[in-house]
């Protein structure tokens, strides 16, 4: 599956998406975004359940400011509507691998029940 483009009204519609959500907010000057979309791309075809998704942060400044992305790459992982993880920097693939397994393994009711 290849990575998609997200802008502010598709964003907000993941609130009420279920499933898993990766979100890569880069920008086109950054090196180190460069350099970890070949990785994002490759590890999205590996998951095609998974929707993987981009956020360039200076078309969508607004999305930038309401996340508090200072430093970028930053990875955002949400499950069910939930933002279960952000993190900025480039991950190595075999440490976004891990986290998608970590985000597979949640038990939601649980995150749900701590968020409350």
């Amino acid at each position: 599956m290849a990575t998609k483009n997200l802008t502010k009204a598709e964003f907000d519609q993941l609130s009420e998406a279920s499933g898993i959500t990766l979100v890569d907010f880069w920008a086109d000057w950054c090196g180190p975004c460069h350099r970890f979309a070949p990785v994002y791309e490759r590890v999205s075809e590996k998951h095609p359940d998974i929707t993987f998704a981009k956020v360039d942060t200076e078309a969508e400044q607004e999305l930038a400011v309401e996340f508090n992305i200072s430093s970028i790459p930053t990875i955002m992982a949400i499950r069910d509507g939930v933002i279960v993880f952000q993190q900025a920097g480039a991950l190595p693939e075999a440490m976004l691998e891990n986290l998608i397994k970590q985000v597979r393994e949640l038990d939601m009711d649980e995150v749900r029940a701590s968020a409350a």
